[in-house]
């Protein structure tokens, strides 16, 4: 045979295996920053570099994602803010929620000394206790956030690490199948990775932190990350109070408690209800339907801000578990 025969067949042979590939193959993804992150994730763990490589080139940057969070529910005001969760339909399922798994919910309530309608109500605002935990790809959230987004990359980088950094024991399933909230949450309870790493609790022992399908992880989780942040057994959480005609303003960053009620008192700001008047408070002052709302919050309300900074946020969950305490009351009342 030819040598001009050998090498047109050569190039034909090439030609086929250029036609043969698929049309939609594509490169993996290279983003911003992703060397130096496998680098550190590979150094701090031993995983393999081009494994996690591998896994990042398949994540994608959603702008969705980056639209979303730039329009928080909790920049509305708190007399929107409080119809999204306030309502009939998420009282009564917190409610039946409570009392089909009452025992384990007291149970878990009384180990870490967090009042269970707190737990429920955080399920209730999170996810409908359960029914909606998120429909983006986990690693495409934290890929966007961490690496696209600069007002909160060094935050949610953070978490892109952790994600990559936890045993595969702490997560639902494969890190590339999870899904959750435009912002990297999980699960029921909307968990952060670094959550599952420093609260997630393995409850069934069955040697598996499962934050989507395990009740009993669930629910102890949510009672540790209160119990760990400060949660005061029994205490109280928020209190209406009534300004006079000329309260002094107060300049409060957040929730903290700073001030002695009496203080406050002293200050312009009346409770409504007896309170013990040495008790350290913080004031909010909301947007209500009928006007300003003020109120007395505590060491508990502020402990619902670490799961969520937003002191919207932290009184919808208050209101949903007094509501739902309230049914639970009058259920277990009726013959």
């Amino acid at each position: 045979m030819s040598f001009f025969r050998l090498r047109l067949q050569g190039a034909l042979a090439a030609l086929l295996l250029v036609a043969a590939a698929p049309m939609h193959a594509q490169p993996a993804t290279v983003h911003p920053g992703q060397a130096e992150l496998v680098r550190e994730v590979a150094r701090d763990t031993g995983k393999s570099p081009a494994r996690l490589d591998a896994l990042l080139g398949r994540a994608q940057m959603q702008q969705s994602i980056l639209d979303a969070i730039a329009r928080p529910a909790e920049a509305k005001p708190w007399k929107d803010y409080r119809p999204i969760f306030i309502t009939p339909k998420r009282i009564d399922e917190g409610v039946a929620f409570y009392r089909a798994h009452r025992a384990l919910l007291e149970r878990i309530a009384d180990q870490y000394g967090v009042a269970p309608e707190y737990i429920v109500a955080i399920l209730g605002v999170e996810t409908f206790y359960g029914r909606n935990t998120g429909k983006y790809k986990v690693l495409d959230a934290l890929v966007t956030l961490g690496l696209y987004y600069p007002p909160r990359a060094k935050f949610f980088r953070e978490q892109l690490k952790v994600l990559l950094e936890l045993p595969d024991n702490h997560l639902a399933g494969p890190l590339d199948t999870l899904t959750g909230s435009y912002a990297g949450a999980q699960g029921w309870g909307q968990f952060m990775p670094s959550s599952i790493r420093d609260y997630g609790v393995d409850a069934d022992h069955d040697g598996h932190i499962d934050l989507a399908r395990s009740l009993p992880d669930i629910l102890a989780s949510v009672a540790n990350y209160f119990a760990g942040h400060g949660w005061e057994r029994g205490g109280p959480v928020a209190a209406r109070a009534q300004p006079d005609a000329a309260p002094r303003a107060l300049d409060v960053a957040d929730a903290q408690p700073r001030w002695p009620l009496e203080q406050l008192e002293a200050w312009g700001y009346a409770p409504v209800e007896h309170l013990d008047p040495g008790r350290s408070a913080s004031l909010q002052v909301l947007q209500g339907g009928n006007g300003p709302e003020y109120w007395f919050t505590f060491q508990n309300f502020y402990v619902i801000t670490r799961y969520n900074k937003s002191p919207l946020y932290a009184l919808a969950v208050h209101q949903l578990a007094q509501a739902i305490a309230a049914g639970v009351r009058s259920a277990d009342a009726l013959p």
